[in-house]
């Protein structure tokens, strides 16, 4: 092999030779005062070039084995140098343009409103986030670490139902993050899920029903009825308006801006509904009325309900609806589901087939709200 390093003579008073190599890919000269010294360090770093190559032999030690060190340690993952080259390097820009939490939450909130995301949905991601938002006030969101976010989620002492709706939407922000390249990763993803122990939905009795609907006041009495025996969420009816009660189809119109899933459905009238409704109709207007909060309370307290189930209206009308018409299907499409996995799942059983039968024969009397026999009952 050809040596690529050789002694040259200098002009110099008192360093006479030189050897001329690369290092790290830099140009580099070595002088010496005697042939002897210099033609040992050209052996030396010709020795190196026959070991390691032409790269061996311009990579310093300390590079080489800094190198090596890493390799090793990333073979264990099955990455290289370029892997964690390139991840590093990408983590670096992204921190060079990344921005607060604050910034990044008013910029979510932006972008979900000309998306056409609802007021409702705007303002549990304005609620939630700018929780965040305050915890980590300052902090780039590139630096946000899933340990980080773990832990507070964990000190939130809130319900897993709740605790794992902030994960929700978190994980939303950090996706918008990265689509904005304000971060490489989405932390929020890797986090773990409170768990939830699978509970019984709450409903109303036959004899709570029927008493609630005898102390509603006609203002407060078709908000009752169509949560009770139509199943409207409770958002969907605080937007009903009279126009979507159509009495010439017996159907209840809940248009794609006021449902919750943005998608339009009909819930059918059944009678007992239809009664209930009739005396009280109207042309338009909001169905829910203004002071409904104080109303509503005077009527849970008139008809002795200490204890309100969450839904409690609204889960109520699944139960006794499955045991009495025993269809999934229609059901999931009355409530607003895309399938009858969760009908199934969370109503199958809760109601026996003779009482589903009373509570759709729930009805005005002519002179009296309930029917004497449902007040029996």
């Amino acid at each position: 092999m050809r040596k690529r390093f050789q002694v040259r003579k200098y002009k110099h008073p008192r360093l006479k030779f030189v050897v001329n190599y690369r290092e790290a890919g830099k140009r580099k000269r070595s002088f010496f005062e005697t042939k002897e010294q210099a033609s040992a360090f050209a052996a030396f770093k010709n020795a190196q070039l026959r070991k390691s190559g032409l790269e061996g032999a311009e990579f310093s030690s300390r590079l080489r084995e800094m190198a090596q060190e890493c390799a090793e340690r990333l073979s264990g993952y099955g990455k290289t140098l370029k892997d964690a080259t390139d991840f590093l390097v990408a983590h670096l820009k992204a921190s060079e343009k990344s921005c607060t939490t604050t910034t990044l939450v008013g910029e979510l909130i932006a972008a979900k409103k000309a998306d056409g995301a609802s007021k409702r949905y705007l303002e549990d991601l304005r609620s939630r986030l700018n929780r965040f938002a305050r915890e980590f006030d300052g902090q780039l969101v590139a630096t946000i670490t899933s340990a980080q976010i773990d832990n507070w989620l964990r000190a939130l002492q809130v319900s897993p139902i709740s605790r794992n709706n902030f994960r929700r939407v978190l994980v939303v922000m950090f996706n918008h993050a990265m689509r904005c390249s304000y971060a490489t990763s989405n932390p929020a993803e890797n986090t773990a899920k409170a768990k939830v122990v699978d509970q019984i939905p709450g409903i109303l009795t036959i004899t709570q029903t029927a008493r609630l609907l005898e102390a509603a006041s006609p203002e407060l009495l078709p908000y009752v009825t169509i949560g009770a025996f139509a199943g409207l969420r409770r958002a969907e009816l605080e937007r009903l308006d009279w126009s979507d009660v159509q009495f010439d189809s017996d159907l209840i119109e809940v248009t794609a801006e006021k449902a919750k899933t943005a998608r339009r459905r009909f819930v059918k009238m059944q009678p007992n509904l239809r009664d209930w409704l009739l005396p009280t109709r109207k042309l338009r207007g909001k169905v829910t009325p203004s002071d409904f909060r104080k109303l509503f309370n005077a009527a849970r307290t008139a008809a002795g309900i200490a204890e309100w189930p969450d839904n409690a209206l609204r889960h109520s009308f699944a139960s006794y609806h499955l045991a009495h018409f025993k269809d999934v299907a229609a059901l999931a499409l009355e409530m607003g589901h895309t399938d009858g996995g969760m009908i199934f799942e969370h109503y199958r059983q809760l109601v026996k087939p003779k009482e589903a039968e009373r509570y759709w024969n729930i009805r005005p009397a002519a002179k009296e709200k309930i029917v004497p026999l449902m007040a029996r009952a």
